[in-house]
C-alpha cells in the first residue's frame, strides 16, 4: 500500500478495550504495520485515558492494556521502528489537552459525531466524553505529528486537531504542523449478523464479530452463520447485497487480492461453499497472530518492558514540545 519512503511523523492510538477484532485489524493495524516501514518517525499509543470515558474495572483495564500490547506486537508492530507506549504514562497529554480545551468552543465540540452518538445512547454524557476530541487533538499535536491514519468516521475529529493547530499558531506563533489524514483503502468490515452496521466489540451478538484470538472453529462457525441473502451466486454490490459483499471484502483483504479477484475465485460457488473459502482465508491469516498473542500473554514482564521503553521514548519527544507550549502561553 505504501511503496515510497515518506517524510513526517505518524501518530495513531487505540483504546485498550479487549482484543482487537477483524475490523480493527484490517481497518487500522495492518495499515500501522505498513506505515512503520514507510515513515521515519511513528508513534502508536494505547490510549487508556480515552478508555475511561466509559466505566472501567481497574483490574480488567490493567489486563486489557497488556493484552493490547501483545496484540499490537503479534500483528507486526516493531518497537524498534515504532514507539509503542501507554498514553497515561506521558502526563504531557493531559496538560496540553487542558490548554487546547481553552482554545475550543462548546458549540464546536457539540457538532462532533462522538458526542452526538454517545450522548444520545446515554441521554447524558460525561464531561470527559464531551472533551474527548480535544484530548485526541493533544495526542496528535504533542508530537508535532504530520500524518494520522484514520477511518472516515474520525475525519471530523482530525479536523479539530487541524483547527486547533492553526488557532494555537495564530495566537502564540508557529509551533504545530497541521496534521493530514491517511485514509485506509480497506473497505469497512461490517457485522456478520447485521451488515448495515460496522463490526464492533460491543455488539451483543457473539456471532457478529470475529476477534483476532478466535479459534479456527469459532471463525468457521461465525462465518457460516453470517447473514447473506437468498441468491446463491457470489457478487459484489454493497448496496443491494451487503451481507455477501461484506464476505467478499473480508476475503479480498485477508487473501491480499482485489475484490474483483475474490469474486472471480468464487465463480461457480454458492454462498455456502464460498463461506468455507472465506473462513479458510481468515483462519490462515489469524492463526499465527493468535498463537503469538498467547505466547506474549504468558510473558507479562516482557510486555511491561516494551511499554516502559516506549513510554520513555515518548516522554523524550513530548517534554520539549510542552516546555515550548508553556513558555508561549506564559507559564514560564
Amino acid at each position: 500500500a505504501f511503496k515510497h519512503k515518506a517524510c513526517g511523523r505518524v501518530f495513531s492510538g487505540i483504546q485498550p478495550t479487549g482484543v482487537p477484532h477483524l475490523g480493527n485489524y484490517l481497518g487500522a493495524l495492518e495499515n500501522w504495520v505498513s506505515l512503520q516501514n514507510q515513515y521515519p518517525s511513528v508513534l502508536y499509543s494505547i490510549v487508556d485515558l480515552h478508555s475511561i470515558t466509559q466505566p472501567q474495572d481497574p483490574a480488567q483495564l490493567r489486563t486489557n492494556i497488556l493484552d493490547m500490547a501483545a496484540s499490537l506486537l503479534a500483528c507486526g508492530i516493531d518497537p524498534e521502528r515504532a514507539i509503542m507506549f501507554q498514553q497515561s504514562k506521558v502526563s504531557e497529554h493531559a496538560e496540553l489537552s487542558w490548554i487546547l480545551s481553552c482554545l475550543t468552543s462548546m458549540p464546536r465540540l457539540r457538532h462532533l459525531p462522538q458526542w452526538k452518538m454517545k450522548s444520545k445512547q446515554k441521554h447524558e454524557g460525561s464531561v470527559g466524553l464531551f472533551t474527548y476530541p480535544v484530548l485526541q487533538a493533544a495526542d496528535i499535536l504533542l508530537y508535532k505529528s504530520t500524518h494520522v491514519p484514520v477511518g472516515e468516521d474520525q475525519v471530523q475529529h482530525l479536523e479539530l486537531a487541524h483547527d486547533l493547530a492553526r488557532i494555537f499558531n495564530n495566537s502564540y506563533g508557529d509551533l504545530f504542523p497541521e496534521p493530514q489524514a491517511l485514509l485506509s483503502s480497506t473497505q469497512k468490515v461490517k457485522s456478520l449478523r447485521d451488515p448495515s452496521a460496522k463490526m464492533s466489540k460491543s455488539d451483543p451478538q457473539t456471532m457478529a464479530t470475529i476477534t483476532i484470538t478466535d479459534s479456527p472453529d469459532a471463525i468457521a462457525l461465525k462465518i457460516r452463520r453470517a447473514v447473506t441473502d437468498f441468491t446463491s451466486e457470489v457478487t459484489f454490490d454493497p448496496r443491494t447485497r451487503p451481507g455477501v459483499s461484506n464476505l467478499v471484502t473480508i476475503h479480498a483483504a485477508m487473501a491480499m487480492m482485489s475484490v474483483e479477484e475474490a469474486v472471480s475465485q468464487a465463480r461457480g460457488l454458492d454462498t455456502g461453499a464460498y463461506k468455507k473459502l472465506v473462513a479458510e482465508a481468515v483462519i490462515q491469516k489469524l492463526t499465527p497472530i493468535r498463537e503469538e498473542i498467547e505466547r506474549l500473554r504468558s510473558d507479562r514482564a516482557h510486555l511491561e518492558e516494551v511499554l516502559d521503553r516506549g513510554n520513555r521514548r515518548a516522554r523524550e519527544l513530548a517534554a520539549p514540545v510542552l516546555r515550548d507550549v508553556r513558555q508561549r502561553v506564559g507559564f514560564c
